[in-house]
């Protein structure tokens, strides 16, 4: 998995069951109140991304 998190200016690579993330080129933390806000609201904008995609694909032609 690779999720950009724009204010954040880094990539989430790997999440763990714990909560813990490692972002690009670093090591596994915790991240921070605000910095799981930031991936939850990256995730969520990737997730309606994505969906209108599978929609505009799936539509009949």
């Amino acid at each position: 998995m690779r999720l950009y998190v724009d204010t954040m200016d880094a990539t989430v690579v790997d999440v763990h069951a714990d909560g813990r993330v490692r972002l690009d080129q670093e090591d596994w933390s915790q991240p921070t109140l605000q910095e799981r806000r930031a991936i939850i609201h990256a995730a969520r904008q990737e997730l309606l991304a994505l969906e209108e995609l599978l929609e505009i694909l799936e539509a009949p032609r």
